[in-house]
């Protein structure tokens, strides 16, 4: 994983998004259009870096995770405050809007 883009898998979750802002993207490897997401997430982890936490969760890989959150489509993006998730992304985002939304939360 690129610069401040953290992994998380089910085992990790909960630890990684239970406090302050995050912004989660659920991939897939195989998936077109999560590998096309996949850098503008990374422009997304260096910009908020010390004020965000932006992590991804291989579905494949941590299917508990996407299950319980109900992740039915990739790339879906999840934003959480104090572990609470409060916006959802379905489909390839611009980085403006994942970074409107962090900067809505963050004040």
């Amino acid at each position: 994983m690129a610069g401040h883009v953290k992994e998380l898998t089910d085992a990790t979750f909960r630890a990684g998004i239970e406090s302050g802002v995050s912004l989660v993207d659920f991939w897939a490897p195989w998936c077109p259009p999560c590998r096309a997401q996949g850098p503008i997430v990374e422009k997304v982890a260096d910009s908020f870096a010390g004020k965000a936490t932006v992590a991804k969760v291989n579905v494949d890989e941590s299917a508990g995770v996407a299950g319980q959150f109900g992740v039915m489509n990739i790339p879906t993006i999840v934003v959480f405050r104090d572990g609470r998730e409060v916006k959802r992304f379905e489909g390839l985002r611009p980085q403006e809007e994942l970074a409107g939304a962090l900067n809505d939360l963050l004040g």
